[in-house]
């Protein structure tokens, strides 16, 4: 027997009833992003709810998203912060995080969350050359062929004891097959690698969603 159940169609349906408690405004904000073209890319409503989990057992005031999309993370994690919480989204898509910001507004957390679109390497280099953090977590959902830039940086940005999460990790079991060789594939395997390696933080690699790799930093 598997360590790791394979996830069916009835499964996955079992955990759409169970594996979360949504916010009217992530259910309206999954509903609509279903429709629209590159869907799936937003994480499920039991990933979201691991992550505002997480920002409530982290006790994370401070929590930086590197990729936004139409905004479920951010609106999950902004929820579960405290009401002095602040969110720092960075994103390059104005038409999808349009959509984040209604979503954002239903549910009224649009005052925590500052939304910063730019290419988000830039962004978080001023950020480290502005001084600003601590960041008591971060997540990062965006093109995987930048995830090592993201992470190094992120380490910059985030406490000792800060938690980096970043997602698609297993993507899709690409990682694991030896046979694909794309640049993204490549840079995934590569970054887990290093991670596992790295004595600057603690870490595990769960098979939640499409994997999420939690990084501690040390």
């Amino acid at each position: 027997m598997g360590r790791t159940v394979n996830v069916t169609e009835a499964l996955e349906a079992y955990l759409g009833q169970l594996g979360a408690r949504e916010h009217p405004a992530q259910i309206r904000c999954r509903e609509e992003t279903a429709k629209l073209p590159m869907a799936t890319m937003q994480i499920s409503p039991e990933q979201g709810a691991f992550m505002a989990l997480i920002t409530k057992v982290v006790g994370a005031k401070n929590y930086l998203e590197i990729g936004t999309f139409t905004g479920y993370s951010a609106l999950s994690v902004a929820l579960a912060l405290p009401a002095d919480g602040r969110v720092v989204a960075l994103d390059v898509s104005k038409e999808f995080t349009d959509h984040a910001r209604k979503h954002w507004g239903e549910a009224g957390v649009s005052d925590k969350i500052d939304l910063r679109l730019a290419p988000a390497l830039e962004s978080l280099d001023s950020m480290i050359a502005a001084g600003e953090g601590l960041f008591d977590l971060a997540f990062i959902d965006a093109d995987k062929t930048s995830y090592d830039g993201y992470y190094e940086r992120a380490l910059k940005l985030v406490r000792t004891g800060g938690l980096i999460m970043l997602d698609n990790m297993l993507w899709s079991g690409a990682v694991a097959d030896p046979s694909i060789v794309d640049a993204s594939t490549e840079a995934i395997r590569a970054l887990n690698k290093k991670i596992h390696e790295d004595r600057r933080v603690d870490m595990a690699l769960a098979s939640i969603g499409d994997g999420i790799m939690l990084a501690r930093r040390r």
